[in-house]
């Protein structure tokens, strides 16, 4: 009897954690973009498992004064990734759907945004 309760406490425990939403911050995957470092080199950055639902400013591209905007997105995450031409996710934007959206050299972006 008491290794029937133990299953069933057991498949009730598994069935407990199954259903537990998951994090809204979790994105799975990488964004991948381009920008201008040091003397004009191109360089790559990703943003690895990016929060979702948050806005997010590339950090080597926040200075407008110093830097010119982040060019070339790839979208591999599991989300629809949304970027800005300005900080803090304001401007005009552009999305680039999941799993392989994506945009040339001619897109300007310095936030952006997964949902």
């Amino acid at each position: 009897m008491r290794f029937r309760a133990s299953v069933a406490a057991a498949l009730g425990a598994l069935a407990l954690v199954i259903t537990l939403p998951t994090s809204a911050n979790a994105v799975g995957g990488e964004f991948v973009y381009s920008y201008s470092g040091p003397h004009g080199h191109v360089r790559e950055a990703r943003l690895k498992h990016p929060h979702g639902r948050e806005c997010i400013n590339l950090r080597e591209v926040t200075d407008r004064h110093a830097s010119s905007p982040a060019h070339s997105p790839r979208n591999r995450t599991d989300a629809k990734a949304t970027v800005f031409t300005d900080m803090h996710c304001k401007g005009a934007h552009f999305s680039l759907r999941p799993h392989g959206g994506h945009a040339s050299d001619k897109l300007k972006f310095r936030s952006v945004i997964f949902r």
